[in-house]
């Protein structure tokens, strides 16, 4: 009985130490998951950019407010809230 009580406890590989092990073990499979999915997405996002010119200018007028030589552009910034003094 102490022999085991001893393996529960008192040893460094002990019960509570494995629960420990295996939930950090869990949790990293889980986010190996969400990076591989993530990657995917990412990859499909860059082919479906650069294989059409069209998605192409839109990814750079939206994300960078680029604009022909012929065109204005107007960026709308929403006023933020006034502090009551």
């Amino acid at each position: 009985m102490v022999f085991v009580a001893y393996l529960f406890f008192g040893d460094k590989n002990n019960v509570i130490e494995q629960y420990d092990l295996q939930q950090q073990y869990l949790k990293v499979k889980r986010e190996n998951t969400y990076y591989k999915e993530q990657i995917k997405l990412s990859e499909r996002q860059y082919t479906e950019l650069f294989t059409n010119n069209k998605n192409l200018e839109k990814f750079a007028r939206e994300k960078y407010l680029m604009k022909r030589d012929n065109e204005d552009v107007f960026v709308i910034v929403p006023q933020a809230e006034q502090v009551a003094k």
